[in-house]
């Protein structure tokens, strides 16, 4: 196949730059130091009560991004089931488009009396994020040839961290300068979010192909939608390599995906940071997370994709020492600041590359198929039940232990079991390499 023309690849990343504004300001930088300063308030401390029970606010939100999570990998295989077989991607990565855009505006009314809506807000937006991920990922394969699909994923990163970056910017100005009302600042963030989110989204959704059909339904869409699963999974058990780097891919992401959701909380709560060295700390994360993805893709080119990824798993499971010891310097009495400052521009540096290359990574070892929405859900589903596990274990370890510096611990071992396997991955390709 052929790469599809400039205008369809950056009208294909376009959608990186209008829905990762959700990425970094809510659950990123502004919602959770937003969360805590509302909560705190309200309850007159970080325990809080909720549907009748009491939680740690902090875990509270983790929770709620678990539970998000957990629902929309759920519905995963009959969403991409109907979407393969109707061929109405489009359609669906709009729907989840718009209630994640509306989940953002909405959290303009969140104050803290009203937590039912806050935890809502917050899940339908996690929901629409991912579900329309899943959707636009499907699209890497249609529009890219599969030499091309490194830059074009990498493309795709770039465009959201200079976009969401733009509107940290104004968020960040809207903080300092609405000091009458400490809230306003943050809300107005949240409800441009929304806007910024679907109006953007409109430049891809005019250029994206219309979908191809892989059939018609036969048994109807939840019958076939877990015949299509089954029909993916019994495929890749026949692929070592692609069934190995899933296995790996899973276990890293538990640790990936929970820093990135949970490096705000860390900072805010355990090593106390101000709000405004907070955001100017997330937003240097993203102006190195974009030469970051556009360096690991070429050295992607140059080692080849598993061995990359094996290293930049070794990256992380440094960065997840040295965020122990940094919160360990900060009990015994130290300031922090200039350890998280480092932590941030390593995160930075490997955040975007390890997310790009993997779904390139996936794109290239899986088969040729028409159904490559089953096959990103499968995908997905594999990542967000990933962020099920570790959102909800970094929680529980916080609630349980006391002290959220363990749960940045025990996301070293995460990251140690998806080295192992990608590990063998790499040796089974060079096997199959040598074979051929």
């Amino acid at each position: 196949m052929q790469t599809a023309s400039n205008k369809v690849i950056r009208g294909w990343a376009m959608y990186d730059w209008a829905n990762s504004v959700y990425n970094l300001v809510i659950t990123t930088t502004f919602f959770p130091i937003y969360f805590m300063a509302v909560t705190r308030k309200q309850f007159g401390g970080d325990t809080v009560t909720f549907l009748g029970m009491k939680f740690i606010n902090s875990s509270l939100y983790d929770y709620s991004i678990a539970v998000a999570y957990l629902f929309i990998a759920l519905l995963y295989p009959v969403l991409t089931s109907i979407a393969d077989t109707r061929g109405n991607k489009k359609s669906f990565m709009k729907f989840f488009c718009y209630m994640g855009a509306s989940g953002c505006a909405l959290l303009y009314f969140f104050n803290g009396s009203n937590l039912w809506l806050g935890i809502l807000c917050l899940m339908m937006a996690a929901m629409g994020f991912v579900g329309s991920v899943v959707f636009y990922n499907a699209f890497l394969p249609e529009i890219a040839a599969p030499q091309d699909r490194d830059r074009v994923s990498a493309k795709g990163f770039s465009y959201g961290y200079i976009g969401s970056v733009i509107l940290q910017i104004i968020g960040f100005i809207l903080v300092v300068t609405l000091t009458s009302d400490p809230l306003l600042g943050p809300r107005i963030t949240f409800l441009l979010v929304g806007i910024w989110w679907a109006s953007f989204a409109q430049i891809t959704f005019s250029v994206l192909p219309e979908n191809r059909t892989s059939g018609i339904l036969n048994k109807g869409f939840i019958a076939d939608s877990f015949s299509e699963m089954k029909k993916v999974y019994q495929e890749i058990k026949k692929l070592p390599v692609l069934k190995n780097f899933l296995r790996g891919f899973f276990f890293y992401s538990m640790g990936v995906q929970t820093v990135m959701l949970a490096a705000t909380l860390f900072g805010s709560k355990l090593l106390q940071l101000a709000d405004t060295k907070l955001i100017i700390t997330v937003v240097l994360i993203q102006l190195v997370a974009i030469p970051g993805a556009i360096w690991v893709s070429r050295l992607s080119e140059k080692f080849g994709n598993l061995r990359v990824l094996t290293g930049i798993i070794v990256f992380w499971i440094i960065i997840c020492l040295a965020a122990y010891y940094t919160a360990y310097f900060k009990e015994q009495g130290g300031n922090p600041e200039f350890g998280f400052y480092g932590l941030a521009i390593a995160v930075g540096l490997v955040m975007g590359g390890i997310q790009s290359l993997s779904r390139s990574t996936y794109s290239k070892l899986m088969p040729e198929t028409k159904d490559t929405a089953s096959y990103f859900s499968y995908y997905d589903f594999t990542e967000k039940l990933a962020i099920v596990f570790g959102m909800f274990s970094f929680g529980f370890i916080e609630e349980v232990t006391g002290s959220m510096k363990n749960s940045v611990l025990s996301l070293i071992i995460f990251f140690v079991i998806g080295f192992a396997w990608l590990i063998r991955a790499q040796s089974l390709f060079k096997l199959k390499a040598q074979s051929v």
